[in-house]
């Protein structure tokens, strides 16, 4: 029995010394061990990332979640990735600006101030000094179209144009204005990177509508002649963004950077003259137009019926 005590008493001990192994990290007083491969939904955008990422900045807020908490206390969507309620969007460059605290932005950034301030929810102390501080390039505006340099020698080769620079001539771009085909004074031609107001971008946006030709049985005349089902928008996202504004629908793509194009984007109404007004007030005009018919029920035997034929119309609007 002697002999054998100790025998017993040898798992024992290495139970013991495995509970002084794991005594650093007690569960009521150490970080929570947390996967080391992290699944965030930040406002429904899903990030895959190291969890060395996110704790990267101490005493951030990411910092206190995977570390200070429990998985069991942070929120969790239905598929058990951890939740947080911000924008999806911005959180790319806050991710990005963890991993190596560097801040790297696109040319000309429109949502500086709302990222400084998704820093300041991250309590990113550095981030959001950075980003409050003046840009190097100073603000301007965006860079010229490929165009632009198609204009350039129009204006310079006149020599009338450099003799009245003093006098107040206009610029090589407003001189084109004069090369209409009709002779008179047409208004000011505009570079393709700007407007009137020299804010405003220019662009193409597409605009499609699918519709029926049925006029209602027997012709009523009460009956819609045109059944519009829905309007979809195409081109560059902040180019939509700013004709349409809120009457645009973005669930089928959320989050589209601003600099990129979409062809998934369509409107909360169905009034092709309500979009054609929005166009027309953000400077826009409508430069082509395509239509087609086509049967729903190929093998018909009647197909002189209006409800069974769809058209699809695009619009194509641009601004110089």
């Amino acid at each position: 029995r002697a002999a054998a005590g100790p025998g017993r008493a040898r798992p024992l001990d290495a139970r013991g010394a495995g509970g002084a192994e794991s005594s650093p990290r007690p569960p009521w007083g150490e970080p929570p061990l947390f996967p080391d491969i992290v699944e965030l939904n930040v406002g429904g955008q899903v990030y895959v990332t190291r969890r060395c990422t996110v704790v990267s900045v101490p005493d951030s807020l990411l910092w206190r979640m995977f570390t200070q908490q429990q998985p069991q206390e942070l929120a969790r969507d239905s598929k058990g990735r951890f939740f947080l309620d911000r924008d999806g969007f911005l959180f790319r460059y806050i991710l990005d600006y963890l991993r190596d605290l560097q801040l790297v932005l696109p040319d000309y950034f429109p949502e500086r101030s709302r990222l400084q301030r998704e820093a300041e929810y991250f309590e990113l102390p550095e981030l959001v000094r950075r980003l409050g501080a003046p840009q190097q390039p100073g603000p301007g505006p965006p860079p010229p179209h490929p165009r632009r340099a198609a204009l350039k020698p129009l204006g310079s080769a006149e020599p009338e144009q450099q003799e009245g620079a003093s006098a107040g001539a206009p610029s090589p771009t407003l001189e084109l204005a004069s090369r209409s085909p009709s002779g008179g004074a047409a208004g000011p031609l505009l570079t393709p990177s700007q407007s009137l107001d020299g804010s405003r971008r220019s662009g193409y946006i597409p605009i499609g509508s699918r519709g029926s030709y049925t006029i209602g049985r027997d012709a009523q005349a009460d009956a819609k002649f045109r059944r519009v089902a829905r309007i979809t928008v195409c081109g560059k996202t902040s180019l939509a963004k700013e004709v349409f504004g809120d009457t645009l629908n973005e669930s089928r793509d959320p989050d589209r950077p601003p600099e990129r194009y979409t062809s998934r984007y369509y409107l909360k109404f169905n009034f092709l003259e309500q979009a054609f007004d929005k166009l027309s007030e953000s400077g826009f005009h409508m430069v082509a137009c395509s239509s087609t018919g086509t049967c729903a029920f190929a093998g018909s035997t009647d197909q002189s019926e209006d409800k069974i034929w769809t058209s699809y119309t695009e619009y194509v609007f641009c601004r110089e």
